[in-house]
Protein backbone atom coordinates (compact mmCIF):
# COMPACT_ATOMS: atom_id res chain seq x y z
CA UNK A 1 0.00 0.00 0.00
CA UNK A 2 3.04 2.08 0.42
CA UNK A 3 4.35 2.01 -2.73
CA UNK A 4 1.30 2.58 -4.01
CA UNK A 5 0.90 5.86 -2.47
CA UNK A 6 3.98 7.00 -2.89
CA UNK A 7 3.61 6.51 -6.76
CA UNK A 8 0.66 8.26 -6.59
CA UNK A 9 2.49 11.36 -4.67
CA UNK A 10 4.78 11.33 -7.94
CA UNK A 11 2.62 11.61 -10.76
CA UNK A 12 0.75 14.30 -8.74
CA UNK A 13 3.88 16.32 -6.97
CA UNK A 14 4.36 20.20 -6.94
CA UNK A 15 7.40 21.79 -8.50
CA UNK A 16 9.31 24.40 -7.11
CA UNK A 17 9.34 27.84 -8.88
CA UNK A 18 13.08 27.22 -9.44
CA UNK A 19 11.87 25.09 -12.48
CA UNK A 20 10.27 27.99 -14.11
CA UNK A 21 13.75 29.89 -13.50
CA UNK A 22 15.28 27.52 -14.84
CA UNK A 23 13.95 27.17 -18.33
CA UNK A 24 13.97 30.81 -18.83
CA UNK A 25 17.30 31.27 -17.86
CA UNK A 26 18.11 28.35 -20.77
CA UNK A 27 15.98 30.44 -23.25
CA UNK A 28 17.37 33.41 -23.08
CA UNK A 29 20.81 31.78 -23.90
CA UNK A 30 18.96 29.32 -26.83
CA UNK A 31 15.69 30.59 -27.59
CA UNK A 32 15.17 30.28 -31.56
CA UNK A 33 14.83 33.01 -34.06
CA UNK A 34 11.85 33.02 -35.69
CA UNK A 35 10.22 34.93 -37.87
CA UNK A 36 7.15 35.12 -36.41
CA UNK A 37 8.96 35.29 -32.58
CA UNK A 38 9.18 38.93 -31.31
CA UNK A 39 12.79 40.18 -30.33
CA UNK A 40 13.77 39.92 -26.30
CA UNK A 41 13.28 43.87 -26.51
CA UNK A 42 10.08 44.01 -28.79
CA UNK A 43 6.55 43.61 -28.00
CA UNK A 44 4.97 40.49 -29.22
CA UNK A 45 2.04 41.16 -32.34
CA UNK A 46 -1.27 39.17 -31.88
CA UNK A 47 -1.78 38.74 -35.51
CA UNK A 48 1.69 37.65 -35.99
CA UNK A 49 1.51 35.02 -33.78
CA UNK A 50 -2.06 34.17 -34.25
CA UNK A 51 -1.36 33.54 -38.14
CA UNK A 52 2.00 31.56 -37.17
CA UNK A 53 0.44 29.16 -34.46
CA UNK A 54 -2.47 28.26 -37.04
CA UNK A 55 0.19 27.58 -39.91
CA UNK A 56 2.57 25.34 -37.30
CA UNK A 57 -0.32 23.13 -36.19
CA UNK A 58 0.85 19.88 -37.63
CA UNK A 59 3.09 21.25 -39.55
CA UNK A 60 7.05 21.56 -39.11
CA UNK A 61 9.10 24.94 -38.76
CA UNK A 62 11.02 24.89 -41.74
CA UNK A 63 7.79 24.00 -43.63
CA UNK A 64 5.85 27.12 -42.37
CA UNK A 65 8.84 29.49 -42.61
CA UNK A 66 8.06 30.43 -46.01
CA UNK A 67 4.48 30.53 -46.53
CA UNK A 68 4.23 32.81 -42.79
CA UNK A 69 6.90 35.33 -44.76
CA UNK A 70 4.71 35.38 -48.10
CA UNK A 71 1.63 35.43 -46.03
CA UNK A 72 2.26 38.38 -44.25
CA UNK A 73 3.97 40.01 -46.78
CA UNK A 74 0.60 40.41 -49.06
CA UNK A 75 -1.70 40.39 -45.35
CA UNK A 76 0.30 42.54 -43.16
CA UNK A 77 -2.73 42.93 -40.53
CA UNK A 78 -5.88 41.13 -40.00
CA UNK A 79 -8.06 44.04 -41.59
CA UNK A 80 -5.99 43.20 -44.89
CA UNK A 81 -6.52 39.82 -43.80
CA UNK A 82 -10.06 40.29 -43.58
CA UNK A 83 -10.52 42.47 -46.88
CA UNK A 84 -8.89 39.56 -48.81
CA UNK A 85 -11.03 37.25 -50.57
CA UNK A 86 -11.59 33.37 -49.92
CA UNK A 87 -9.53 32.12 -53.60
CA UNK A 88 -6.73 34.35 -52.41
CA UNK A 89 -6.03 33.61 -49.39
CA UNK A 90 -6.34 29.98 -50.63
CA UNK A 91 -3.86 30.31 -53.42
CA UNK A 92 -1.46 31.80 -51.08
CA UNK A 93 -2.00 28.86 -48.80
CA UNK A 94 -1.83 25.99 -51.68
CA UNK A 95 0.19 23.13 -50.78
CA UNK A 96 0.89 23.76 -46.84
CA UNK A 97 -1.85 21.25 -46.18
CA UNK A 98 -4.97 21.26 -43.88
CA UNK A 99 -6.19 23.93 -45.87
CA UNK A 100 -9.43 24.06 -43.43
CA UNK A 101 -6.74 26.43 -41.26
CA UNK A 102 -6.68 28.66 -44.34
CA UNK A 103 -10.36 29.04 -44.74
CA UNK A 104 -10.75 29.77 -41.13
CA UNK A 105 -8.07 32.08 -41.08
CA UNK A 106 -10.05 34.16 -43.69
CA UNK A 107 -13.38 33.28 -41.32
CA UNK A 108 -11.54 34.53 -38.60
CA UNK A 109 -10.22 37.66 -39.63
CA UNK A 110 -13.64 38.74 -40.36
CA UNK A 111 -15.05 37.83 -37.12
CA UNK A 112 -12.58 39.99 -35.59
CA UNK A 113 -13.02 42.98 -37.35
CA UNK A 114 -17.12 42.63 -37.09
CA UNK A 115 -17.25 41.24 -33.52
CA UNK A 116 -14.29 42.66 -31.78
CA UNK A 117 -13.52 45.61 -33.72
CA UNK A 118 -10.61 44.94 -35.51
CA UNK A 119 -8.52 43.95 -32.14
CA UNK A 120 -7.05 40.33 -31.89
CA UNK A 121 -8.78 40.01 -27.75
CA UNK A 122 -6.91 38.81 -25.36
CA UNK A 123 -9.57 36.84 -23.26
CA UNK A 124 -8.72 33.11 -24.09
CA UNK A 125 -12.77 32.38 -23.37
CA UNK A 126 -13.00 35.21 -26.43
CA UNK A 127 -10.22 34.02 -28.83
CA UNK A 128 -11.73 30.57 -28.50
CA UNK A 129 -15.21 31.83 -30.17
CA UNK A 130 -12.65 32.69 -33.47
CA UNK A 131 -12.83 29.80 -36.31
CA UNK A 132 -10.14 27.61 -36.05
CA UNK A 133 -8.77 28.48 -32.55
CA UNK A 134 -9.14 26.27 -30.37
CA UNK A 135 -8.15 25.64 -26.27
CA UNK A 136 -4.01 25.52 -27.01
CA UNK A 137 -4.13 28.01 -30.13
CA UNK A 138 -6.58 30.50 -27.83
CA UNK A 139 -3.85 30.00 -24.90
CA UNK A 140 -0.91 30.43 -26.57
CA UNK A 141 -2.13 33.50 -28.53
CA UNK A 142 -3.01 34.69 -24.48
CA UNK A 143 0.62 34.06 -23.04
CA UNK A 144 2.85 35.15 -26.25
CA UNK A 145 0.96 38.42 -26.86
CA UNK A 146 -0.95 39.33 -24.12
CA UNK A 147 1.30 37.97 -21.28
CA UNK A 148 -1.34 36.03 -19.71
CA UNK A 149 -0.60 33.21 -17.71
CA UNK A 150 -1.67 30.84 -18.95
CA UNK A 151 -0.38 27.15 -19.98
CA UNK A 152 0.26 26.92 -24.10
CA UNK A 153 1.35 23.42 -24.68
CA UNK A 154 1.75 22.42 -28.44
CA UNK A 155 3.03 18.79 -29.33
CA UNK A 156 7.02 19.54 -27.98
CA UNK A 157 5.86 21.14 -24.68
CA UNK A 158 3.35 18.21 -23.69
CA UNK A 159 6.32 15.91 -24.16
CA UNK A 160 8.67 18.08 -21.75
CA UNK A 161 5.73 18.47 -19.39
CA UNK A 162 4.62 14.22 -19.20
CA UNK A 163 7.94 13.84 -18.75
CA UNK A 164 8.85 16.02 -16.16
CA UNK A 165 5.24 15.58 -14.42
CA UNK A 166 4.90 11.40 -15.09
CA UNK A 167 2.13 12.50 -17.00
CA UNK A 168 0.39 8.44 -17.72
CA UNK A 169 -2.76 9.70 -19.04
CA UNK A 170 -2.78 9.56 -23.16
CA UNK A 171 -2.29 12.56 -24.96
CA UNK A 172 -3.43 14.11 -27.33
CA UNK A 173 -7.04 13.24 -25.83
CA UNK A 174 -6.35 14.43 -22.29
CA UNK A 175 -3.98 17.47 -23.25
CA UNK A 176 -6.67 19.68 -21.24
CA UNK A 177 -5.65 17.72 -18.59
CA UNK A 178 -1.89 18.04 -19.03
CA UNK A 179 -2.95 21.75 -19.09
CA UNK A 180 -4.53 22.36 -15.89
CA UNK A 181 -1.88 20.30 -14.32
CA UNK A 182 1.01 23.08 -15.97
CA UNK A 183 -1.21 26.28 -14.90
CA UNK A 184 0.75 26.52 -11.70
CA UNK A 185 4.01 26.02 -13.49
CA UNK A 186 3.69 28.98 -15.91
CA UNK A 187 5.11 32.36 -13.93
CA UNK A 188 3.17 35.79 -13.80
CA UNK A 189 6.56 37.52 -14.92
CA UNK A 190 7.11 35.94 -17.96
CA UNK A 191 4.01 33.53 -19.27
CA UNK A 192 4.67 34.15 -23.08
CA UNK A 193 8.46 33.62 -23.14
CA UNK A 194 7.92 30.18 -20.80
CA UNK A 195 5.32 29.06 -23.57
CA UNK A 196 7.98 29.52 -26.16
CA UNK A 197 10.62 27.80 -24.01
CA UNK A 198 8.83 25.12 -23.64
CA UNK A 199 8.63 24.86 -27.30
CA UNK A 200 12.05 25.15 -27.99
CA UNK A 201 13.44 22.74 -25.27
CA UNK A 202 10.88 19.71 -26.85
CA UNK A 203 12.60 20.70 -30.36
CA UNK A 204 16.59 20.90 -29.32
CA UNK A 205 16.90 18.38 -26.35
CA UNK A 206 13.63 16.86 -24.90
CA UNK A 207 13.10 15.01 -28.41
CA UNK A 208 11.02 11.99 -29.07
CA UNK A 209 13.75 9.67 -29.45
CA UNK A 210 17.34 9.90 -27.56
CA UNK A 211 16.20 13.16 -25.65
CA UNK A 212 19.79 15.08 -24.65
CA UNK A 213 19.27 15.04 -20.67
CA UNK A 214 22.10 15.93 -19.65
CA UNK A 215 21.70 19.09 -21.34
CA UNK A 216 18.03 19.93 -20.02
CA UNK A 217 18.14 22.59 -17.68
CA UNK A 218 14.88 20.24 -15.89
CA UNK A 219 16.39 17.03 -15.35
CA UNK A 220 16.68 17.93 -11.58
CA UNK A 221 13.63 17.98 -11.51
CA UNK A 222 12.42 15.83 -14.06
CA UNK A 223 10.13 12.35 -13.22
CA UNK A 224 11.34 10.44 -16.41
CA UNK A 225 15.08 11.54 -16.41
CA UNK A 226 15.23 10.30 -12.73
CA UNK A 227 13.37 7.08 -13.51
CA UNK A 228 15.04 6.37 -16.28
CA UNK A 229 11.56 6.03 -18.44
CA UNK A 230 12.14 8.80 -21.20
CA UNK A 231 10.96 6.50 -23.21
CA UNK A 232 7.57 5.84 -21.41
CA UNK A 233 6.38 9.32 -21.52
CA UNK A 234 4.03 11.00 -23.10
CA UNK A 235 1.77 8.05 -23.54
CA UNK A 236 -0.22 7.66 -26.45
CA UNK A 237 -3.39 7.05 -27.21
CA UNK A 238 -2.87 4.39 -30.34
CA UNK A 239 -3.11 5.30 -34.16
CA UNK A 240 -6.21 4.72 -36.09
CA UNK A 241 -5.18 3.01 -39.29
CA UNK A 242 -5.44 5.11 -42.21
CA UNK A 243 -8.93 4.64 -44.22
CA UNK A 244 -7.84 3.67 -47.86
CA UNK A 245 -10.06 5.63 -50.49
CA UNK A 246 -10.28 5.57 -54.13
CA UNK A 247 -11.57 7.85 -57.13
CA UNK A 248 -11.37 8.52 -60.44
CA UNK A 249 -10.52 12.39 -62.15
CA UNK A 250 -11.36 13.35 -65.40
CA UNK A 251 -8.48 15.80 -66.67
CA UNK A 252 -10.05 17.65 -70.13
CA UNK A 253 -7.68 19.87 -71.74
CA UNK A 254 -8.05 22.28 -74.85
CA UNK A 255 -5.91 23.42 -77.61
CA UNK A 256 -3.59 25.20 -75.81
CA UNK A 257 -2.96 23.29 -73.01
CA UNK A 258 -5.57 24.81 -70.70
CA UNK A 259 -7.33 22.20 -67.81
CA UNK A 260 -11.38 21.90 -66.70
CA UNK A 261 -11.39 22.26 -62.91
CA UNK A 262 -14.68 22.85 -60.81
CA UNK A 263 -14.43 24.41 -57.25
CA UNK A 264 -15.27 21.37 -54.44
CA UNK A 265 -17.39 22.19 -51.85
CA UNK A 266 -16.96 24.67 -49.15
CA UNK A 267 -16.61 22.52 -46.49
CA UNK A 268 -15.43 18.81 -45.69
CA UNK A 269 -11.45 17.85 -47.76
CA UNK A 270 -9.99 20.13 -49.69
CA UNK A 271 -13.11 22.80 -49.26
CA UNK A 272 -13.57 25.55 -51.29
CA UNK A 273 -10.43 24.82 -53.70
CA UNK A 274 -9.95 24.33 -57.14
CA UNK A 275 -9.62 20.49 -58.79
CA UNK A 276 -10.48 18.28 -61.59
CA UNK A 277 -13.95 16.77 -61.34
CA UNK A 278 -13.46 13.96 -59.43
CA UNK A 279 -15.88 10.90 -58.85
CA UNK A 280 -16.96 10.42 -55.34
CA UNK A 281 -14.34 8.68 -52.74
CA UNK A 282 -14.88 5.15 -52.15
CA UNK A 283 -13.35 1.50 -51.41
CA UNK A 284 -13.32 0.80 -54.85
CA UNK A 285 -12.22 2.45 -58.27
CA UNK A 286 -15.93 2.36 -59.90
CA UNK A 287 -16.27 0.48 -62.86
CA UNK A 288 -15.46 1.77 -65.89
CA UNK A 289 -18.88 2.40 -67.42
CA UNK A 290 -19.98 3.89 -64.46
CA UNK A 291 -16.79 6.16 -63.92
CA UNK A 292 -17.16 7.30 -67.79
CA UNK A 293 -21.24 8.41 -66.71
CA UNK A 294 -19.59 10.71 -64.17
CA UNK A 295 -17.54 12.65 -66.94
CA UNK A 296 -17.47 16.30 -67.20
CA UNK A 297 -18.54 15.85 -70.79
CA UNK A 298 -19.27 13.61 -73.27
CA UNK A 299 -15.81 12.50 -75.08
CA UNK A 300 -13.11 10.24 -76.18
CA UNK A 301 -11.82 9.94 -72.91
CA UNK A 302 -8.93 7.42 -72.20
CA UNK A 303 -7.17 5.73 -69.39
CA UNK A 304 -3.71 7.45 -68.16
CA UNK A 305 -1.45 4.14 -67.07
CA UNK A 306 -0.83 4.31 -63.66
CA UNK A 307 -2.43 5.98 -60.29
CA UNK A 308 -1.73 8.72 -58.67
CA UNK A 309 -0.86 8.00 -54.43
CA UNK A 310 -1.56 10.82 -51.55
CA UNK A 311 -1.29 10.56 -47.64
CA UNK A 312 -3.39 12.80 -45.70
CA UNK A 313 -3.36 12.31 -41.54
CA UNK A 314 -6.33 9.66 -41.98
CA UNK A 315 -6.61 9.05 -45.32
CA UNK A 316 -4.57 7.10 -48.24
CA UNK A 317 -5.50 8.49 -51.30
CA UNK A 318 -5.57 6.22 -54.92
CA UNK A 319 -6.40 8.44 -57.84
CA UNK A 320 -6.53 7.38 -61.58
CA UNK A 321 -6.78 9.71 -64.83
CA UNK A 322 -9.06 9.73 -67.63
CA UNK A 323 -8.07 12.24 -70.11
CA UNK A 324 -9.87 14.23 -73.26
CA UNK A 325 -9.16 16.63 -75.53
CA UNK A 326 -11.38 19.27 -76.32
CA UNK A 327 -10.64 21.72 -79.45
CA UNK A 328 -13.51 23.86 -78.17
CA UNK A 329 -14.82 24.45 -74.96
CA UNK A 330 -17.75 22.22 -74.03
CA UNK A 331 -20.44 24.25 -71.52
CA UNK A 332 -20.03 23.33 -67.75
CA UNK A 333 -19.80 25.36 -64.88
CA UNK A 334 -15.95 24.76 -64.14
CA UNK A 335 -13.30 27.05 -65.56
CA UNK A 336 -10.29 26.76 -67.99
CA UNK A 337 -7.42 27.17 -66.27
CA UNK A 338 -4.06 27.77 -68.70
CA UNK A 339 -0.82 26.58 -67.78
CA UNK A 340 0.19 30.18 -66.81
CA UNK A 341 -2.41 30.44 -64.54
CA UNK A 342 -1.75 26.93 -62.45
CA UNK A 343 1.14 28.08 -60.32
CA UNK A 344 -1.21 31.01 -58.49
CA UNK A 345 -4.42 28.92 -58.22
CA UNK A 346 -5.80 27.56 -55.26
CA UNK A 347 -4.73 23.84 -56.16
CA UNK A 348 -4.01 20.98 -52.85
CA UNK A 349 -0.79 18.87 -54.12
CA UNK A 350 -2.90 16.14 -54.97
CA UNK A 351 -4.85 17.71 -57.56
CA UNK A 352 -1.50 19.02 -58.96
CA UNK A 353 -0.13 15.66 -58.30
CA UNK A 354 -3.18 14.41 -60.61
CA UNK A 355 -2.95 17.05 -63.86
CA UNK A 356 0.95 16.24 -63.80
CA UNK A 357 0.62 12.32 -64.39
CA UNK A 358 -2.27 13.20 -66.84
CA UNK A 359 -0.49 15.47 -68.80
CA UNK A 360 3.07 13.57 -68.36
Amino acid sequence: MESRKQSHHTRRRRLPASTADALLTWYDSHRRDLPWRAKPDEIADPYRVWISEIMLQQTTVAAVTGYFGRFMTRWPNVSALAAASQDEVLQTWAGLGYYARGRNLHRGAGVVMEQFGGVIPRDPAQLITIPGIGPYTANAIAAIAFGEPVAAIDTNAERVLARLLAFEQPLPDRRRLLAARADGLVPRHRPGDFAQALMDLGSAICMPENPSCSECPLSDWCYAYRKHETHRFPQKKAKAARKLTRAIAFVATDSVGAVYLVRRPGNGLFGGMMQPPLTDLAKRFPATEHALSRAPFRGEWFRKPGIVRHTLTHLELEVRAYVAHFPRHPNGEGVWLSQSDFESAALPTLMRKIISHALR
